[in-house]
């Protein structure tokens, strides 16, 4: 069964947007991956947000650069939790229009934003949601961070 949807505004977006997709693969948990445009497919986007809780997606990551209004359209129109992934693209402003338009999201409508281009933060972030109920991905999450805190304290730089 899938358990967390991967949309983007573009093609263009996928080599950020796959970052996700790996890091969720490695936790066990399955993906999908679309290219839903808020602006040039505005039908697919509202079908897609509303019909993936009953298709099995628990958690939704949107990444969209610009205007990056992908995030909260989709928020507006599921119950399940969004994650929002700006993304600096060829038309931004350094990546802040894309963050703020995905952070200043008003009352009622929240979305989980993530850093500029951090998708493999929101598919870690995706995973700790499915792992508050499912003690598999928990136990994976747990020795992602015992692995890291391992990384770390093995890079002596004096040695």
């Amino acid at each position: 069964m899938i358990k967390v949807g991967i949309i983007m505004g573009s093609k263009s977006d996928w080599p950020i947007m796959q970052e996700a997709q790996k890091i969720l693969l490695e936790f066990g948990i399955e993906t999908e991956a679309e290219v839903v445009s808020a602006h040039r497919t505005p039908e697919k986007m509202v079908t897609y947000a509303k019909n993936a809780a009953s298709r099995g997606i628990q958690v939704i990551i949107a990444g969209a650069g610009g205007a990056a209004h992908l995030p909260g359209m989709t928020a507006s129109m599921t119950p399940l939790p969004v994650i929002g992934v700006p993304i600096k693209s060829s038309n931004s402003i350094d990546g802040w229009d894309s963050i703020l338009s995905i952070l200043q999201m008003p009352n009622g409508i929240p979305v989980a934003t993530v850093a500029l281009n951090a998708a493999k933060n929101a598919g870690i972030l995706a995973a700790r949601i499915i792992g508050a109920t499912n003690p598999d991905v928990q136990a994976k999450l747990v020795s992602y961070a015992a692995q890291m805190e391992k990384d770390v304290l093995g890079s002596d730089l004096n040695s």
